[in-house]
């Protein structure tokens, strides 16, 4: 969507549609829920795009090789079971009963192409770093399937609990883009239709091999203004609401139709500085940044305490934190200091690409002390789409600096380390070899000492060189209909099947 699209009220794209001849999402009731998100889905392929929007939809069409559930555990789905044939060798088990929504059934074959499709290179998946290390995927029968890593790999499990078995024979005779607009998937929901700029509707799989839906129809909007999305919970034209502030939580407490749900999640904000881009080719001026940031401010001045400010880019959800690591404390004069020291260079523009699914208040805030300490940022705003395109182009093509929040889905380092630092991710601004190697052995043995070991000294150096500024530990906070029974998780998967409605 476009930023000028972004600014209109729910009740402008309403409108918009109805000019259009179209028929605008009904008001929420108990056979049809209605979610409104931040942005549209920018894909409903989950291979093609992965962005908390389009998560928030496709993964209730798409079944998963492996879940995890809602103690964190990694459990069956597609697979029954699975076991190690060697250190890079897997076998997995599926179950025999699954049908796709066109009716035809799940097979190892299916699993297989899913596996070669996201990490086929030339397929240009943003998830491609999560899953490059298999390597190999094969068939064994109708109903089982191996697949082979390049040497071992540790965090396989964690990451294909977002693996989406897509139907092999649907995407090889209609291609990705007719597939993106009229995904086919064995969920428990099944895509129905999709009003461009204004929902995605789902309907239930009532023939889903697992846990049903509990309702009939679900509706996801385009609602990009918060307030908006706080008004339609409040009047009760919404039953589940996405990304509200910790102000919008506290005015749900005595709401008569609405509540707030929060969690605290294993994403972490944090601030991407691109070191390849003057002025943050100097390490002087990183650690400035990351001096200037007053981490508690932010969390209990804006956030209400929701939050917990964090020294390592990664939360304690997530495999691979270490306690009681050092980590730069708020000091703005010695980041006065530094920038002083780094000399005229330190007084270069710097670009703070942000889009509006991110809280702005903190955008601005981080403005502001880095403009304390003496370094000169603009605020680039974009739609979401856009942002992440250009967040993914590498460090010749991404913003000086960026505000983010990153989650994996999956709570292993491998998932949120790996992109965010390695050479060889589209995600990552920076470049040390040092720390490309301790990534790589911390990925390549299932040695969990040594795995924790080679993510210390990687905490270590993003402490002392400064080229992702960790923040904190992100709440997630919806607003729920006053009935409706959905607990939060810490990889923030919105699952219908597991929600359910109250008496």
């Amino acid at each position: 969507m476009s930023i000028a699209w972004q600014n209109y009220s729910l009740a402008a794209a309403c409108a918009a549609a109805l000019a259009l001849g179209t028929v605008a999402p009904a008001q929420a009731s108990k056979e049809r829920f209605v979610v409104d998100l931040v942005n549209e889905p920018s894909s409903l392929d989950p291979q093609v795009q992965w962005n908390p929007d389009s998560y928030y939809v496709y993964r209730n069409i798409f079944d998963n090789l492996v879940t995890r559930d809602d103690k964190g555990e990694i459990v069956p789905q597609v697979a029954t079971s699975w076991k190690y044939l060697s250190d890079n060798e897997i076998e997995f088990e599926l179950r025999p009963d699954i049908a796709f929504h066109d009716g035809s059934k799940l097979t190892a074959d299916d699993v297989v192409f899913s596996v070669k499709r996201i990490t086929d290179r030339s397929f240009g998946s943003p998830q491609l770093g999560q899953f490059d290390k298999i390597t190999d995927a094969v068939a064994l029968s109708p109903t089982r399937v191996k697949l082979t890593t390049s040497g071992a790999y540790p965090a396989l499990l964690a990451q294909l609990v977002k693996l989406s078995i897509v139907p092999k024979a649907v995407v090889e005779a209609v291609g990705k883009d007719a597939f993106n607009l009229k995904p086919v998937g064995s969920g428990p929901y099944k895509f129905e239709g999709w009003q461009r700029g204004v929902a995605v509707t789902l309907s239930r799989n009532d023939a889903y091999w697992g846990t049903k839906g509990p309702f009939p129809s679900v509706i996801f909007r385009a609602v990009p203004d918060s307030a908006t999305r706080l008004a339609n919970l409040q009047a009760g034209t919404s039953d589940l609401g996405v990304t509200l502030d910790s102000d919008q939580a506290a005015q749900l407490k005595s709401a008569a139709k609405a509540k707030p749900l929060t969690g605290l999640t294993e994403r972490v904000a944090y601030l991407r500085l691109n070191t390849t881009k003057p002025p943050f080719d100097n390490i002087k001026v990183r650690q400035a940044a990351a001096l200037a940031i007053d981490k508690e401010g932010l969390v209990d001045g804006l956030l209400g305490g929701f939050d917990k400010p964090v020294g390592q880019l990664l939360t304690p959800a997530i495999f691979g934190w270490v306690d009681g690591l050092a980590a730069p404390k708020h000091d703005l004069a010695k980041a006065k200091a530094l920038v002083a020291e780094a000399g005229p260079a330190a007084k270069a523009e710097i670009e703070l690409s942000t889009a509006p699914v991110f809280d702005q208040r903190i955008v601005q805030a981080v403005q502001q002390q880095l403009g304390e300490a003496g370094l000169n940022v603009k605020i680039a705003m974009s739609d979401m789409a856009s942002y992440l395109k250009r967040a993914q182009a590498g460090p010749e093509g991404t913003s000086t600096l960026s505000f983010g929040r990153w989650s994996c889905a999956c709570q292993d380092a491998d998932g949120v380390l790996f992109p965010l630092l390695h050479k060889s991710s589209g995600w990552s601004a920076y470049r040390n070899a040092k720390t490309d190697s301790l990534l790589e052995e911390a990925r390549q043995t299932l040695d969990k000492d040594k795995r924790l070991a080679a993510y210390k000294q990687v905490h270590e150096i993003v402490a002392t060189e400064a080229p992702v500024i960790p923040l904190y530990q992100a709440v997630v906070i919806y607003g729920a209909t006053k009935n409706l029974n959905f607990t939060p998780t810490p990889n923030e998967s919105m699952f219908l099947n597991r929600m359910s409605w109250t008496d």
